[in-house]
């Protein structure tokens, strides 16, 4: 059985977002056992798993990102939209725009403190769309 779902989140400033429970809340009684898969529909946007806990973690992903590949680089020509465009193609593609979990006993099988992120990397990114896709 395949289901899916296409949500809106709401805008978020730039940053890593903890959204699990914005993702959870969409997803209704999942099977016993499956997958769900999650796409981000943008090109300057990402989605990852990691520390739900402790907030720290998400300032320093976004202060290791932008030493990584920050803004204003003279090499950069694709900057059309300002000077986070280019930067935030390559951050989505080094994170990722997907991000598979397992389900297991009608639950996402995560580890106790992993949690879903979206990672903004435009400083106005505006409401993002995740396609999310439950196989079982």
């Amino acid at each position: 059985m395949v289901k899916q779902i296409e949500i809106s989140l709401p805008n978020f400033s730039r940053g890593f977002h903890l959204i699990t429970h914005l993702v959870t809340r969409e997803l209704g009684d999942l099977p016993e056992q499956g997958l769900l898969h999650i796409l981000v529909k943008h090109t300057s946007a990402g989605i990852t798993l990691n520390e739900n806990a402790d907030p720290s973690v998400r300032v320093d992903f976004e202060t290791f990102i932008n030493k990584l590949v920050p803004e204003n680089d003279p090499d950069f020509i694709h900057i059309y939209e300002g000077s986070d465009d280019m930067p935030s193609h390559i951050k989505s593609s080094l994170f990722g725009a997907e991000l598979t979990i397992p389900i297991s006993r009608g639950r996402l099988n995560m580890g106790t403190w992993q949690g879903i992120y979206l990672c903004e990397f435009r400083n106005y990114g505006g409401p993002r769309k995740l396609v999310l896709t439950i196989l079982s």
